[in-house]
């Protein structure tokens, strides 16, 4: 197993930007098409943590499922988590992870930080 991923939206330019610039880096990764294989409440929790962010700093605000659910005024950390668990679609894309460090890739160019 890999200790580089990379939550991946194929139908989103920044990702496979991202994707490309990892699969330059000669780095051994792993993709995670995370529409299709969403992260459970405790990876999200460990992501934010790894991101130092708070969930709705993750989330894609602009989404119908932000509005549909009723998350802009949710203050509850756990309901927002579990928001997104529920609905990936509202978590923001590309994210890599790499040896315990986590970036968005937006701009894509910020992976290399932690690369």
């Amino acid at each position: 197993m890999s200790n580089t991923f990379i939550f991946h939206n194929p139908r989103c330019s920044k990702s496979r930007r991202t994707l490309e610039i990892l699969k330059g880096t000669g780095l051994d990764f792993e993709i995670r098409l995370y529409l299709e294989d969403p992260p459970d409440a405790n990876e999200l929790d460990n992501l934010l943590q790894l991101l130092e962010m708070e969930p709705r700093s993750l989330m894609r605000t602009d989404e119908d499922e932000y509005d549909i659910n009723n998350l802009e005024n949710q203050q509850d950390r756990n309901m927002l988590i579990q928001a997104m668990v529920s609905h990936p679609i509202l978590i923001q894309r590309p994210i890599v992870v790499h040896n315990s460090k986590a970036r968005i890739g937006r701009p894509p160019e910020s992976v290399l930080e932690i690369l």
